[in-house]
């Protein structure tokens, strides 16, 4: 499988990313990747509606990410994984994904959270999944959209605290 784009998005698929990031990365497939996601059946329909046409979609939990990346029937497909949160990414690469970058657009603030961007909040628990992907060596890209300039995610990241 070619990983043509790793973004981590509350939202997962919705319009930005069916039209400048798929026009931009051209996947042949897109997984929202996300456990609580794929066994709510609303939420799976909804977010296949918004998927743009040409592009198969799938709404998966992790682990059949993981299998279906090591399904040499796949090898050659160029894939856009979409995920909610940095844990998730970390799990992936853990069971085997071979991720060296990713795209972090936007995580939807809750109580508790603390703002690194206009559209990134993070919690306890992303900042460790942050950390642990810096220290794997994966690269992250702070954007929202495609045309955006990256933003410095390790500065922010460094200057956190949820003691």
């Amino acid at each position: 499988m070619e990983l043509v784009l790793t973004r981590i998005d509350s939202r997962l698929i919705h319009g930005q990313v069916a039209t400048s990031w798929v026009k931009a990365t051209k996947p042949e497939a897109i997984f929202a990747v996300n456990d609580d996601v794929a066994e709510d059946k609303i939420r799976k329909s909804l977010l296949l509606q918004v998927a743009p046409e040409g592009v198969k979609s799938f709404v998966i939990p992790v682990e059949k990410a993981i299998a279906v990346y090591k399904n040499p029937k796949y090898d050659k497909t160029k894939v856009m994984l979409l995920v909610t949160c940095p844990a998730d990414v970390v799990r992936l690469i853990e069971g085997g994904v071979d991720i060296k970058t990713v795209n972090v657009g936007g995580m939807t603030f809750k109580e508790g959270d603390k703002l690194i961007s206009k559209a990134v909040a993070i919690n306890k628990q992303d900042l460790e999944a942050f950390n642990k992907l810096r220290s794997m060596g994966v690269e992250l890209d702070m954007r929202q959209l495609v045309t955006s300039a990256k933003e410095d995610i390790n500065s922010k990241l460094d200057s956190i605290s949820f003691d």
